[in-house]
């Protein structure tokens, strides 16, 4: 240090005051008479600069807390689950074996040990738009992801997930995801959580049947139910953004896991994966609480009691064994008009499971009602006697 090294020559050499060194060169009288001092002791070494660093800390994360902070981070990304700062915090509340540092010294702990890599250029959460249900069982979203068993098989995921505390409705796999899988999942988690008051998907064909004028399974049922259905803005997977993200920490798990080897393993993984997302994992979309917690802190919302009725006009010729076809719950229905009709041009005049079938001329041809337990639906016995 220079400037240090010329002031304490002027005063013990040149023999000058420190009152007037100090005021000449505008320093500290008490730094230079600590200097001084410290030169009479230590000699050159005097100037050498010195660490600013505490000689202790008495609020320094103790080293076995460090270790177990480590430990946990470890452990946690070894199964494939979130080992932020905030889920090693939950961890370590749940354990009570001391005091718990706060989630920003874990963090600090973490960079220090080489586990983080800060982002800055990263977007800052502040400027996202987010929506979120304001009552369980307002909105569950759902769709249906791919993976594959240890030989390489694929099969889908179909899951269901509550928009407002992100609870794991439903994770079931399959072979191939149909719409009768839909169905049968959404009844189930309705006998397990009551119906909610809306569904959230996507377009795939096994959620709608609205590009081939129909309805599918699910359509069919929820508008039964009185529970509105939503479907996402084609190629903009944000709608359902809660679900495709929960998709990232379900395979983030599964890719630690032993490949299953077959349906019923990979069944067994899933339900394992569920209970743990529901009542251990925190979450950080619902303020570190688990889904569970969330799920059970407020009242349910439910369906509206008023059935959507579904009405809809199909032009069609009866075939040459005088049937016309219609889709119902995902399936093609075959409704007998008579053989003698073959080759007439009809139309079908739905509203919900009740078909009139009229001729171009507007005279009725006959009714049923369609019995989604049979494929082969006949007209009503008078009508075709009638026109026999």
């Amino acid at each position: 240090m220079e400037l240090a090294g010329y002031l304490v020559n002027a005063v013990v050499l040149e023999r000058r005051s420190v009152r007037e060194v100090a005021a000449e060169h505008a320093v500290s009288k008490s730094w230079l008479y600590e200097l001084v001092a410290r030169y009479k002791q230590k000699g050159d070494e005097a100037f050498v600069p010195r660490s600013r660093r505490p000689l202790s800390s008495p609020s320094r994360v103790a080293p076995e807390v460090e270790d177990e902070i480590v430990e946990l981070r470890k452990a946690l990304g070894e199964q494939g689950l979130d080992a932020g700062a905030a889920t090693i915090a939950y961890h370590l509340q749940a354990r009570k074996s001391r005091a718990v540092p706060s989630v920003a010294t874990i963090w600090r702990v973490l960079k220090r040990r080489g586990f983080v890599t800060p982002q800055p250029q990263k977007r800052p959460r502040c400027s996202y738009v987010r929506f979120e249900a304001e009552l369980p069982n307002e909105c569950w979203q759902t769709d249906m992801t791919h993976w594959a068993l240890a030989d390489g098989s694929p099969v889908e995921i179909l899951n269901f997930l509550d928009d407002h505390s992100r609870l794991l409705v439903s994770c079931r796999a399959y072979e191939v995801a149909k719409a009768n899988h839909v169905v049968e999942d959404f009844l189930a988690a309705s006998a397990e959580l009551g119906a909610p008051a809306s569904v959230l998907s996507d377009n795939g064909a096994i959620f709608t049947a609205v590009t081939r004028r129909g309805r599918c399974a699910m359509e069919t049922l929820l508008a039964s139910l009185g529970v509105t259905y939503k479907h996402g803005r084609p190629y903009h997977p944000q709608t359902q953004g809660k679900i495709e993200r929960f998709h990232q920490t379900l395979k983030r798990w599964l890719k630690k896991q032993p490949r299953a080897k077959d349906l019923g393993q990979l069944q067994a993984q899933l339900d394992w994966f569920r209970a743990y997302y529901n009542n251990v994992r925190p979450h950080r979309g619902i303020n570190r609480r688990t889904p569970a917690q969330a799920y059970g802190a407020r009242v349910k919302a439910s369906p509206n009691s008023a059935a959507q009725r579904h009405y809809r006009l199909r032009n069609d010729i009866v075939d040459p064994y005088g049937k016309v076809s219609l889709r119902y719950g995902s399936k093609m229905r075959h409704i007998g008009v008579g053989r003698a009709l073959g080759g007439t041009r009809v139309q079908l005049l739905i509203a919900e499971r009740d078909v009139r079938v009229i001729d171009d001329q507007g005279e009725l041809l006959g009714r049923c009602t369609i019995d989604p337990g049979r494929n082969y639906q006949p007209l009503e016995k008078t009508i075709v006697s009638a026109m026999s």
